[in-house]
């Protein structure tokens, strides 16, 4: 645990405490608002592949994570340490020009 917080340059239990909430809510809610999206699309199980339907929610749950872990780690108190985050995963995934759209250009 240590070792994660000094990576992450955490502070105190509280705020790493405050962050797992974070990323539980994060991840619930991201599942659950894929689903209704793809259904908007008029994509469902029953009118696609398993592997396609699959592969595109997804597709779906990764913008949306990201989106939703700014909002909600904002509303914890957060939000620098999940604008970042959010940053370093983008550039990661070799997405780092959306990162540098929104005004983060570190390397």
């Amino acid at each position: 645990m240590a070792n994660l917080k000094e990576r992450w340059g955490i502070k105190s239990n509280w705020q790493m405490t405050v962050i797992f909430v974070v990323f539980a809510i994060t991840g619930t809610t991201a599942s659950y608002l894929s689903k209704p999206i793809l259904a908007w699309l008029g994509i469902t199980r029953d009118t696609l592949h398993p592997v396609l339907y699959w592969t595109l929610y997804i597709l779906i749950i990764l913008p949306v994570y990201k989106i939703l872990l700014v909002i909600i780690g904002t509303l914890f108190g957060q939000h620098t340490f999940f604008k970042n985050f959010v940053f370093k995963m983008l550039r990661g995934m070799k997405l780092g020009f959306i990162a540098d759209v929104f005004g983060n250009k570190k390397q």
